[in-house]
């Protein structure tokens, strides 16, 4: 059972490429991992419960909808995945990607539910949230940014530093969005986190109404 939502789960798929569906895996093999996490955002639709299916939408809606600058948005996600997946290497730029996300999810619900109107992007902007998710995350930053660049020893690709895109995503596009996604890199990299952090990320994660698990899932705890 997963505990993710949204883009996140999308990020978590990526590092359990184990458990992809055969017709996932053979995309996969076959035609690379641009076109399998397609198939896998269109099995949210009926793998997840409505919330986070629908959310899937909202996030992409959230990015494609800011003015990052495609490496921001490219390096935010690939450090969530460990660098298991980046649509560059496909010359798949980050917003065309997501695209193509969006129009496979849309695909899978109009097919379940006929005349389906996706839900608006509401991202969370409240300045008092994405303060609070940088108090947060900043005890860790250091720590992130240090597996990250050894990550880049064995992934060199021409990334931008993970922290300040991912703090740019919780800043400028969505505070909700943005602390799930810096959960997903501290987890893809192992990076380890005290009771003290482990209690203030469960906390924040209440503020945005997570289940405790969506947090404490994967963390790697001191």
């Amino acid at each position: 059972m997963t505990y993710e939502t949204g883009l996140s789960w999308l990020s978590e798929q990526c590092g359990e490429m184990a458990d992809l569906l055969p017709a996932e895996l053979d995309c996969l093999v076959e035609r690379g991992p641009v076109s399998a996490m397609v198939l896998v955002a269109e099995r949210s639709v009926t793998d997840l419960d409505r919330p986070a299916a629908l959310q899937l939408g909202r996030d992409v809606r959230r990015l494609l909808d800011s003015a990052l600058p495609e490496e921001t948005i490219r390096t935010a996600w690939v450090g969530s995945t460990d660098h298991v997946f980046d649509p560059c290497k496909e010359d798949v730029g980050p917003r065309a990607w997501l695209e193509r996300i969006e129009s496979a999810w849309l695909s899978a619900e109009s097919r379940r539910a006929p005349g389906f109107v996706p839900p608006a992007a509401d991202p969370v902007t409240d300045d008092a949230l994405r303060a609070a998710v940088l108090r947060a995350t900043g005890p860790v930053a250091a720590d992130l940014t240090s597996a990250d660049e050894v990550g880049q020893r064995y992934n060199p690709l021409p990334l931008a530093v993970l922290v300040p895109a991912l703090e740019q995503v919780v800043v400028q596009v969505c505070a909700d969005l943005g602390y799930r996604l810096f959960l997903r890199a501290l987890k893809a990299y192992s990076v380890p986190v005290d009771t003290a952090a482990r209690e203030v990320f469960v906390a924040l994660g209440e503020r945005f109404g997570y289940p405790d698990r969506l947090v404490e899932e994967g963390l790697h705890q001191t």
